[in-house]
């Protein structure tokens, strides 16, 4: 069977609230859903099936919950808002109402953006503080690069500092060498995994970690945001990727069976035509309303 995703609407659908815990808290990623959802079309048919995310999220909802039971206390998460930028308010109104709800505790610290840097500091040096997320655009420039790098790993719930983006590429899963705290993955990338976990393109009976071999998968669009490191991870867990980028089409995998760490990609000389008919999943997430796909490529 082929899979066919349209994913524009995805940063919506899994704004990830993942709390990477000091020592004393384990608490598993989890993943707000809005009313948004997924199209999953069989190749050679019309039908689609819609995927809601609110249907995905709540295993992990569940094992938030559950996980939540066994703490004296519940996990505190800071926001920080510096711009006026409806679309971030909207966020972190969305971000307040699932704590909310699923019994976490949620603070917005409104700021001047030229004093976000020392609110983010201070709250580093917070214990009652588990996990921060600062709400993009600020300045809308590198400063917002540097911004992403002060906040505390150990505080970073969306997996923007180096050392998770270092580790993601690497295909470094865990933060110890006893492997007990996971190395946080960016949260819309790690929806797209989830979504394909959930209708069953990986496979389980293979060994965690290679649980895609054997599949061929298209990412449209190579963003340094999603289609990237989606690519990356993906390649990561087994599969062959073609990622396909106005520029060109770049190969992404582990090399033939199971015997590199970690991915590489290289550039090709394929055209759209050329791969898609190979791939049993592709992903489409291309920042263009006049984009169309061409639906006809993919493979019986």
């Amino acid at each position: 069977m082929n899979w066919t995703f349209q994913k524009q609407t995805l940063p919506y659908i899994f704004r990830g609230i993942t709390f990477r815990p000091r020592p004393r808290y384990q608490i598993p990623a989890m993943a707000t859903a809005t009313a948004a959802a997924l199209a999953v079309a069989k190749a050679g048919t019309t039908q689609c099936k819609v995927v809601l995310a609110a249907t995905v999220a709540k295993t992990l909802f569940d094992e938030v919950q559950t996980t939540l039971k066994t703490l004296q206390r519940k996990p505190k998460l800071v926001g920080f808002l510096a711009n006026d930028d409806p679309a971030s308010r909207t966020y972190a109104e969305w971000t307040e109402k699932t704590c909310e709800q699923y019994g976490l505790e949620f603070e917005l610290r409104e700021v001047d953006k030229d004093e976000l840097e020392q609110a983010v500091i201070a709250a580093n040096e917070e214990n009652a503080v588990d996990g921060g997320i600062i709400y993009f655009p600020v300045f809308g420039t590198k400063q917002d690069q540097y911004l992403q790098q002060i906040l505390d790993v150990s505080k970073d719930v969306e997996g923007l500092s180096h050392k998770y983006i270092f580790n993601m590429y690497q295909n470094i899963r865990f933060l110890d060498e006893a492997k007990t705290q996971k190395s946080i993955l960016p949260c819309t990338p790690l929806a797209v995994i989830k979504i394909l976990e959930y209708i069953g393109a990986y496979n389980k009976i293979i060994p965690y970690g290679n649980r895609l071999f054997g599949r061929t998968i298209a990412v449209i669009n190579r963003s340094e945001v999603v289609g990237r490191p989606l690519a990356a991870l993906l390649a990561n867990d087994g599969a062959s990727v073609y990622s396909v980028d106005i520029n060109n089409i770049q190969h992404f995998t582990r090399g033939e069976g199971v015997k590199m760490h970690r991915h590489h990609a290289v550039d090709t000389d394929l055209k759209v035509e050329d791969v898609i008919p190979k791939c049993d999943v592709v992903i489409t997430g291309v920042p263009s309303k006049g984009y169309k796909f061409p639906v006809e490529l993919l493979k019986e």
